[in-house]
């Protein structure tokens, strides 16, 4: 046991969170946490990690455990390079290795017959099993794999204070991969990470020895990744055995189980009371309606089953059709701070297209996106009667110090407030966020209003920057169902991989600073990339196998060569072998030496010291010999 929650329960003030939470998390496992928006997610984690108390019930941590916890934007300041950073992960183990070095020295240069040889050997012992535990001397290729997994292969001597916040996510990310804690807490790890590295990180994961419990918004990461779900939903918490995928099917089952007893219970209530109602004051009746009264006062009533919430519904209409083609771009080059993301890109969308822009981070999507909707390339041409509508990822176009409401309404003058009010109320934002400021908004009401704000645009052609972002599942699978309902154009970011299943009808990737298209979904552009992978593999594998051959080749030699040099091996073997019986006949010699009954017989001593002569001897001629072999 790593972690055991018995009974826990949460307020801020009095706003209950959740109550009477109990469950384990066991050394080695895989659980995922979710539940909607403001359900008490981070603050359970808080309460695992330590930085905050439970009000009743208790939280207890197994001894000496280590916890690695990776915040939503959980980044570090430092004036490090990326490299240099993670080495600091591996300074005690660079230290022993350093240390082993100057103790081996410091043997050589130590007579065997002394005291100080025996402490120095027995440390040398200790560093090395120290050493092969932690795996001290591949620290560096641990580094350089976790660093070139997240994304950062091209970016070791970048000074951690120039990256972007969700750089920073990244690095901390890397961080905690490599001090490989016993327990893994990633809330949101997916947020910042591109297709290749979500890949990549599902892959790690599955080899790591730890815990992982992970909150995630990611359905296809929980399944690959969890084998137990954890739900909080109306401040209760529920375990479900298996992936993501399980746990759909079994809280399915539960919630029609639990409705069916209810039903059941209350029609059976009902009838018991009809009874009792109709015959209580009967003289004939009264026994029998009165056995019926105790029944139901015994009878351990069952709450009524909850009721989520009804999620966010979007929808997406537009006033004009556009025409045929709504964009084409045509030698599109384009760049940011100097560097070049796309040469010569060429692209054309029709009415109607669904198409999800794919690419490693970096490649230049989110920079498209808004070329294409600030308008004035001369190398993209938008169609006539296109009114493109723009969701930004960061909620950029967001003005802050307005309110909730008078964001909306400033952009729409012409809605009345009731109708203000009923689309922030159908997109998820209710009376008691109204009048908050959008700057104190948390990241999932953030996405909600810029969702709303978008709407309203009433855009033929949307242009979407990571529009699943902060949204909880179920405002998920919300927009989905409306973008696949849409009717108009859509070319979209995500790095969503069920989000992009569901919704591309086709896959654009950026890749080498080219637009690459693929005229179909996304998962049958998944299956064409993995073979594309393989292809790549087995030509790296070929060459790989063509310079052995040539090596073994060019490093052939006559018979009588080969005979020699195993000949010169075995001569080798054998010496060492017998140098290795000498030294263990001279420490059985020394051992006897420290003996106090042996040391008072002067004979006895004699015949030792005469033989550690002929012994050392031997062993001088023996080290000359093996010198000239190797």
């Amino acid at each position: 046991m790593l972690i055991n929650v018995e009974n826990a329960s949460f307020s801020y003030g009095d706003n209950l969170i959740f109550e009477n939470a109990s469950f384990t998390v066991n050394e080695g496992e895989r659980v995922g946490l979710i539940g909607a928006n403001g359900e008490g997610k981070t603050t359970l984690i808080k309460l695992i990690c330590g930085g905050l108390d439970a009000d009743c019930g208790s939280v207890t941590r197994k001894n000496g455990a280590t916890i690695g916890y990776l915040e939503q934007n959980g980044g570090y300041t430092s004036g490090n390079t990326v490299y240099a950073e993670m080495l600091e992960v591996f300074k005690d183990d660079f230290a022993a290795v350093e240390r082993l070095e100057e103790l081996a020295l410091k043997l050589a240069e130590t007579s065997p017959e002394s005291a100080e040889y025996k402490r120095v050997s027995a440390r040398i012992e200790s560093l090395e099993k120290y050493i092969a535990s932690r795996d001290c001397y591949n620290a560096e290729v641990k580094i350089k794999t976790v660093l070139n997994g997240v994304g950062f292969a091209d970016s070791y001597d970048r000074i951690i204070d120039t990256l972007s916040g969700g750089e920073k996510t990244r690095l901390k990310l890397a961080r905690l991969l490599l001090e490989s804690p016993d327990m893994l807490i990633l809330d949101e790890p997916t947020n910042h990470l591109d297709i290749a590295t979500l890949y990549w990180l599902e892959e790690y994961l599955a080899s790591f020895k730890g815990a992982i419990l992970v909150v995630s918004h990611d359905r296809y990461f929980l399944d690959r990744v969890v084998l137990r779900v954890l739900e909080i939903e109306n401040k209760k918490l529920v375990s479900f055995a298996g992936n993501y995928s399980k746990y759909k099917v079994l809280k399915a089952e539960r919630n029609a189980r639990m409705l069916k007893d209810y039903e059941a219970q209350r029609e059976e209530r009902a009838k018991l009371q009809d009874y009792v109602d109709r015959n209580i004051v009967r003289a004939t009746t009264a026994k029998s309606a009165q056995s019926r009264v105790k029944q139901l006062e015994k009878m351990e009533i069952l709450e009524k089953p909850y009721i989520p919430p009804k999620p966010p519904v979007y929808r997406f209409n537009y006033d004009m059709q556009p025409y045929e083609t709504v964009i084409d771009i045509d030698g599109l080059n384009l760049g940011i701070g100097g560097k070049r993301l796309i040469s010569a890109g060429q692209l054309k969308i029709r009415r109607g297209e669904k198409v999800a822009l794919v690419g490693e981070n970096g490649t230049g999507k989110s920079t498209l996106l808004k070329a294409i909707v600030k308008g004035g390339n001369p190398q993209i041409t938008v169609g006539r009667h296109v009114k493109p509508a723009y969701y930004d990822q960061e909620g950029a176009n967001l003005d802050g110090k307005n309110t909730v409401i008078a964001e909306l309404w400033e952009r729409h003058v012409g809605l009345t407030q009731t109708e203000v009010r009923s689309a922030l109320a159908r997109c998820g934002l209710f009376e008691e966020d109204m009048q908050k400021p959008v700057c104190a908004l948390s990241g999932g009401e953030r996405a909600k209003l810029g969702l709303c704000v978008l709407e309203c645009e009433r855009g033929n052609f949307l242009i979407m920057d990571e529009p699943t972002n902060h949204l909880d599942l179920p405002a998920r699978e919300s927009l989905e169902r409306a973008l696949k309902e849409f009717d108009g154009t859509l070319l979209f970011v995500s790095h969503d991989r069920y989000f992009l299943n569901a919704v591309a009808g086709r896959v654009v990737e950026i890749a080498d600073g080219k637009l690459n298209r693929y005229d179909c979904g996304y998962e049958s552009y998944g299956e064409a990339k993995r073979k594309q992978r393989e292809e790549i593999a087995q030509k790296r594998e070929e060459e790989k196998f063509e310079k052995r051959q040539a090596e073994r080749e060019n490093s052939y030699r006559s018979k009588k060569e080969r005979a020699q040099d195993a000949r010169k091996k075995e001569l080798l073997k054998h010496t060492e072998n017998k140098i290795c019986e000498l030294e263990e006949r001279e420490s059985e010699l020394n051992l006897m030496l420290a003996d106090g009954e042996i040391a008072a017989d002067y004979l006895r001593v004699n015949g030792i010291l005469e033989e550690l002569n002929a012994i050392k001897l031997q062993l001088d001629a023996l080290y000359k010999e093996y010198e000239t072999m190797i």
